[in-house]
């Protein structure tokens, strides 16, 4: 309602709350059909015809369709047995449809296989079109009325035949491989996870998923107000109208374990009044504006004449090396210190003479406890503090060591040596953690950044392509980065992608994402099923481009590269404003340039 979270954290804690669970496909989490466009070259999400009805389940989205099913309805008797009065003898999630969505990905092949008798099934009813799996869900298939699940939001791989399996061919002649994307995805499963997931949090879904959820969560699902929605199952598929344990008779307590276990289970019932609507974007249930329960609908730089100056609580003695934002104000020390989160009261200092390491108190001169242990290991170059108990360094000596704070009543005791990660053959110049996606990113001399994971402090994979030492990385949480697809016309020389029929060509290209509201962030949570990791390795003398890298959930790393505008060397600069990174390029006229493209 107040736009703390997005529509899918609300959907998934609404699936966990009435019991749905990724641990059985019978109750796998259920999310709504969100578009109804699967044909246009561009997808337009201020165009309300784009969209699915979500007041309506997926057996009314098409008239003719709607009314076989009332017809059914009135036609039965209801007798309280098989032939009970409902719309819909089928389920909109089962484990068999859940399977059949992730066939092309282990261990749901073998899963899909076992519920279809040791094989794949005919080739013309598997899962291998977008745009045919919602024709048949919403219009042409009167025993489909299948929801989507939360993997169409997220994961791009379940769309992929990475493992090259063999499902046959159509009768048409056509071989299944990758799944059929829409023509507005232009063939890339990422970008069609991409705007997918930005069509569920758009403004018109936003508006009316309270509609969905009454369907399927709330007080639509049962009684009066499902018959009159068009909303009524079988009531095996209630789990408070059949009572299992009551049942004496073997045979028919078995019939309707299969009948559930073949077509699924209803969700529990959350809520039996109308689920309030999501208050319009800026607004609070008071009326009063609220910037922070807003995304951003265009980045600062586009407001660079409203921008203030804001003084920094501390005078510096020295070159600023590390600067935070917030609530109450800028926060900012010197060289070689890193304020510690989460309340950025405490310092941990590093670059002395006789390699030791100190923590002490922001804005007190005087250190509280001094650490000989770092001197082992080189000259520290830099260090990053996850937390109160973590501290991770990195210099000369080419390791990573990762270091454990033992305190009592507020007072660092000892400073003990958790792991040395081995990988970097030079020094070691960078680095940065992220506790949302649990890992680290460490730069280095030797021109490679290395992507550790933080919980078992372990390698987990190498970025390289730079051109001179990595002198900053960055993981940004909330996925900053994107990619766009532009039609450009070829001419007959043009020597790179073979052109269409029609003499056009698509080219992807990386811009920045208008998310940038703080809202969106998972705060601090784990997240094994985020959609992507994004790390920006920059090389401090690079001409032409800088690489970003996003790790996918199936531990594959692309590199994309970040195209500036001349091949003349620049110094690059990382500046933070809010918790969210931007990256300038410095010319020789010192003047900065934003190198972004307008989303």
């Amino acid at each position: 309602m107040k736009r703390e979270i997005s529509n899918f954290e609300y959907l998934m804690y609404l699936n966990t709350l009435a019991g749905r669970t990724y641990n059985d496909l019978m109750q796998y989490p259920v999310f709504p059909w969100i578009l109804a466009d699967y044909d246009s070259e561009e997808l337009d999400l201020n165009n309300a015809k784009a969209f699915r009805d979500l007041s309506k389940p997926m057996g009314a989205q098409n008239e003719e369709r709607k009314e076989k099913f009332v017809q059914r309805y009135f036609e039965v008797e209801n007798d309280g047995d098989l032939t009970a009065r409902c719309h819909y003898c089928t389920h909109y999630s089962s484990a068999i449809i859940v399977a059949s969505y992730l066939v092309r990905m282990e261990p749901f092949t073998q899963t899909f296989c076992s519920l279809q008798g040791g094989c794949f099934d005919v080739a013309d009813r598997m899962f291998f079109s977008i745009k045919k799996e919602w024709e048949s869900s919403s219009r042409d298939n009167m025993s489909d009325v299948r929801e989507l699940i939360p993997d169409f939001f997220y994961l791009p791989d379940f769309l992929l035949n990475h493992n090259a399996l063999e499902f046959g061919s159509m009768q048409d002649g056509t071989t299944l491989g990758d799944v059929i994307l829409p023509p507005w995805a232009k063939g890339d499963a990422q970008e069609f996870i991409r705007l997918h997931r930005m069509a569920l949090e758009s403004d018109y879904v936003s508006a009316h998923l309270h509609h969905w959820i009454d369907l399927i969560f709330g007080y639509k699902q049962q009684g009066s107000a499902a018959v009159e929605a068009i909303n009524v199952f079988h009531p095996y598929f209630y789990d408070d109208q059949v009572d299992l344990r009551s049942i004496k008779d073997p045979l028919k307590k078995t019939t309707i374990m299969g009948f559930v276990s073949n077509f699924g289970q209803i969700p529990k019932q959350l809520f039996t009044k109308a689920h309030p609507a999501r208050n319009v974007q800026g607004k609070h249930s008071s009326g009063k504006d609220s910037a922070a329960s807003s995304p951003a609908t265009l980045p600062f730089f586009y407001h660079l004449p409203n921008l203030r100056s804001s003084s920094v609580k501390e005078q510096l003695k020295g070159a600023v090396g590390h600067i935070v934002h917030t609530d109450k104000g800028v926060l900012a020390v010197e060289k070689n210190k890193l304020l510690i989160p989460p309340d950025w009261s405490k310092l941990f200092c590093w670059g002395y003479d006789d390699f030791s390491c100190a923590l002490g108190n922001y804005g007190a001169e005087k250190t509280l406890t001094v650490f000989e242990c770092l001197s082992d290991w080189g000259q520290c170059l830099c260090a990053a503090c996850p937390n109160t108990t973590t501290v991770i360094t990195g210099g000369t000596s080419s390791v990573v060591c990762v270091w454990g704070i033992s305190a009592n009543k507020d007072k660092a005791k000892s400073m003990m040596l958790k792991e040395v990660l081995h990988g970097h053959i030079e020094a070691v110049t960078c680095l940065v953690v992220s506790l949302t996606y649990n890992v680290i990113v460490s730069g280095s001399r030797d021109r490679t950044c290395i992507i550790w994971d933080f919980n078992t402090l372990t390698y987990v994979n190498q970025l390289q392509q730079h051109e001179a030492t990595v002198s900053a990385v960055s993981i940004n949480d909330l996925t900053l980065w994107k990619t766009e697809f532009r039609r450009l016309q070829v001419t007959k020389n043009d020597g790179g992608r073979p052109a269409e029929k029609n003499g056009y060509k698509w080219e992807r290209h990386l811009v920045l994402c208008q998310e940038l509201s703080r809202s969106t962030a998972p705060a601090g949570k784990q997240n094994q099923r985020s959609p992507a990791v994004t790390a920006l390795g920059i090389s401090r003398y690079h001409a032409g481009a800088s690489s970003v890298w996003r790790t996918f959930p199936s531990g594959r790393c692309t590199s994309e590269p970040v195209i500036t505008t001349t091949q003349q060397s620049r110094e690059l600069s990382v500046i933070s404003i809010s918790a969210v990174t931007y990256i300038l390029h410095k010319n020789p006229r010192e003047k900065f340039i934003a190198q972004f493209d307008r989303c």
